[in-house]
């Protein structure tokens, strides 16, 4: 049988949590935003714009409060936790908007930032209408940590037969090949010793490393803190690998037991304080994907990531929330599925992206809806890098995407120096999401990293203005409810 992903111990440290969050600040509501997502889907970039666009009243047409002139404004407020990084938005801002616009470094910790937002209200708030305010504490952790959240409700037994299979799979053991060799070398019954543990823990993370890069952009490989340890690094709790179910009985100092052991502890150290101190303490919640980097990587990766947001969005503490629950029990009871660098391909093909969105996550949308959450897909750009146009050639017209590749992307054998910029018809996306996972029917596309835009408009208050795709609508989507 499955594990709980909570222990009774968890679950009362969950609601001590939400009572001394609601305890801080007694008159003023608190909405937890928590943004996911695999890597490289832009979870920074998306957090960074967020901010900045409450902060500067951006161009935001989609965000009601906004343009019916009842949001008054935000402010960075003081960290909320003492014990928990700050989201660094200066820091990344100054990256998107400097000299050489660049993207900002990925997640690598959990961090988080609270902005108060002042608004006019258009409800009966103590007995007169009027502003009001609402602190919004963003939540921003590094996409390898969602994979592992899966782990809670598996056994070691379970995990390793989980891992092996798709070890073994055609389009994995390209990368896999020199682990499954270190496994069919090793007899798991033997006398437990470190050399053995870190032999195969070194070559199992060598495999999860080759299977990250772009041409595999495979995402159903936990743990993630496998490569990613921070403090842990070399610690025996992320010293372990998936092995075969023994033969015979298993003896306590056998390896196999050892192994078994340290999979636990790693659930125990870093998997639940996470899931406990963090994630179960969310309201709302934006999954971020990079579809697009599936697509480029072909059928089997796209087939990956649906399998990696079911099995995540399977430990979502879903449901509705009132006044009451949330003081104890508080549930996700908004999720946005968005799909990301949607200025990669030319609107046109916009809603075929969202389409494709809708296909991944059918199976957890229907969950989420079952247990009272509502959920919505979209494509955006949190920050667009690209302009669309059209080129004609004799009879044919071509809508394209233009923009500056990053330095180093190629395409049809011309390496890119980041300078220049090019016009791109990445192809379409089909009608029908389903020809995607087809193996059998592969589809020709071509998705390149462009560089952030190297010219901002700026407001009448000299801020900057970020372009963006739907990002307003996501906004109001994700928070507008609690503006009105």
């Amino acid at each position: 049988m499955p594990q709980s992903p909570t222990t009774i111990t968890d679950e009362l440290g969950i609601a001590l949590g939400n009572l001394a969050d609601a305890a801080a600040a007694p008159f003023t509501p608190t909405l937890r935003l928590g943004v996911t997502g695999l890597s490289r889907a832009g979870k920074t970039i998306f957090i960074t714009a967020l901010i900045h666009n409450l902060l500067t009243g951006g161009r935001l047409p989609g965000f009601a409060a906004l343009t019916e002139g009842r949001f008054i404004g935000a402010r960075l407020a003081e960290h909320p936790d003492a014990g928990i990084p700050r989201f660094a938005y200066e820091q990344h801002l100054a990256a998107l908007t400097g000299k050489e616009p660049h993207w900002p470094e990925s997640t690598r910790r959990i961090s988080q930032l609270r902005l108060t937002l002042k608004f006019q209200s258009k409800r009966w708030v103590s007995g007169m209408f009027g502003p009001t305010v609402l602190n919004l504490d963003i939540v921003d952790y590094p996409g390898e940590w969602l994979l592992d959240l899966p782990l809670l409700s598996l056994s070691f037994a379970d995990w390793s037969e989980q891992a092996l299979r798709r070890s073994k799979l055609p389009h994995t053991q390209a990368e896999s090949d020199s682990f499954l060799r270190e496994i069919g070398q090793t007899d798991v019954l033997k006398e437990a010793n470190d050399a053995d543990a870190e032999r195969l823990a070194a070559a199992f993370t060598d495999y999860l490393r080759r299977s990250k890069e772009d041409g595999r952009a495979m995402s159903t490989l936990p743990p993630g803190r496998f490569l990613m340890p921070g403090d842990l690094e070399g610690s025996p709790a992320l010293t372990f690998a998936p092995l075969p179910a023994p033969a015979g009985p298993v003896r306590s100092s056998s390896l196999y037991a050892m192994l078994e052991r340290r999979y636990e502890a790693y659930k125990a150290i870093v998997v639940r304080p996470f899931f406990r101190d963090h994630f179960a303490r969310l309201d709302r919640q934006v999954v971020l994907v990079d579809t697009l980097r599936a697509l480029n990587a072909g059928p089997a990766a796209v087939a990956d990531l649906e399998t990696a947001l079911t099995d995540i969005l399977s430990c979502f503490r879903q449901g509705d929330n009132n006044v009451l629950t949330r003081l104890v029990a508080r549930r996700i009871d908004r999720i946005l599925f968005a799909a990301t660098k949607a200025d990669h391909i030319h609107s046109s093909s916009h809603d075929r992206l969202e389409a494709l969105m809708n296909r991944l996550v059918a199976d957890a949308a229907r969950r989420a809806r079952f247990a009272g959450a509502e959920t919505r897909s979209m494509a955006i750009a949190a920050i667009r890098a690209t302009r669309e146009s059209v080129i004609d050639q004799g009879r044919e017209r071509h809508e394209v995407i233009v923009g500056t590749p990053e330095a180093g992307e190629t395409l049809d054998g011309v390496t890119y120096d980041g300078r220049t910029e090019i016009a791109l018809f990445p192809g379409d996306l089909p009608e029908h999401p389903e020809s995607l996972f087809d193996e059998g029917r592969p589809v020709a596309l071509k998705f390149m990293r462009f560089r952030p835009p190297q010219r901002l408009e700026k407001n009448a208050e000299g801020s900057v203005v970020l372009p963006h795709i739907r990002f307003d609508r996501a906004l109001d989507y994700l928070i507008g409810d609690w503006l009105k």
